[in-house]
């Protein structure tokens, strides 16, 4: 599976594979900067690397909460990046029209979980025969995302990928169960843990979600040890003025010091 992502370099090194960039397209300097920045450290490390940015941010709490710069220049900035350092790129779509229109610039599709039962939105990101990165919804059992992925398949693209990212636990946290991992992996896809989603603290009074980052560390360790094969993590080199998911991602100067020590449990296990 993992060798239909175009130009995707170390799948030959035992490593796990990781999802990483900003959550949202800001500008045209910050990400360029942060990529380059991933791709030398997962570069040293021989990490199989693919860069994440979402071009627009629809499920937002607030009218007023950034949503992005304008789709095309984003998507454009995007391509760009994976164009320049020779990376595979990811980003998510919201409806039909987004799946045909992303598709033109990046290599993967990704279903965010709130979506992941939307029939139509699976089928039209499966006709564009793109990989396609289904997140599990926060309401949704492991065991349900067979029938995902059953859309995916019945559509002709056997190219998935599955997300776990927490599960609610109350209104205004999540939880991540470590056994979906292994009954995801049932299926006979390529499972990702995506750490920084899964210490969202959302439904804030202000409309603003908060963030757990101090247990980035833990989750990703539990990850690793529970067998996941691909790590998916939201950085910003100051997570404090990012304009979106600000509160539960990882500072980009601390992503080197974690990656060295998943690669240790990894070569444990």
């Amino acid at each position: 599976m993992l060798n239909a992502i175009p130009n995707i370099k170390f799948l030959d090194s035992g490593s796990f594979f990781l999802i990483a960039g900003p959550c949202v397209i800001e500008d045209n300097v910050n990400p360029i900067a942060i990529a380059k920045k991933i791709k030398d450290i997962t570069d040293k490390y021989e990490i199989p690397y693919i860069f994440k940015a979402s071009y627009r941010k629809a499920n937002r709490s607030r009218l007023d909460s950034f949503s992005g710069i304008g789709d095309i220049k984003a998507l454009e900035i995007i391509r760009d990046i994976g164009s320049i350092n020779n990376i595979p790129t990811l980003t998510d779509i919201h409806s039909v029209d987004e799946a045909k229109l992303a598709a033109k610039y990046v290599d993967i599709l990704q279903i965010p979980a709130f979506l992941c039962r939307q029939t139509e939105l699976l089928v039209a990101a499966a006709k564009t025969n793109k990989l396609i990165n289904i997140k599990k919804g926060q309401f949704v059992s492991a065991e349900a995302m067979q029938f995902a992925t059953d859309k995916v398949v019945k559509s002709g693209n056997t190219k998935i990928f599955l997300t776990e990212r927490g599960n609610m636990f109350g209104y205004k946290d999540l939880v991540v169960d470590f056994r979906n991992i292994q009954i995801m992996k049932k299926f006979g896809f390529p499972v990702v843990l995506d750490i920084t989603h899964s210490m969202q603290q959302p439904n804030q009074p202000d409309g603003i979600s908060g963030g757990s980052p101090e247990m980035i560390e833990t989750i990703a360790k539990a990850g690793i040890a529970a067998g996941v094969d691909g790590i998916f993590i939201e950085t910003h080199p100051n997570p404090g003025i990012a304009k979106s998911d600000g509160a539960n991602m990882l500072k980009l100067d601390y992503l080197e010091d974690l990656l060295v020590k998943l690669l240790r449990i990894r070569k444990a296990l």
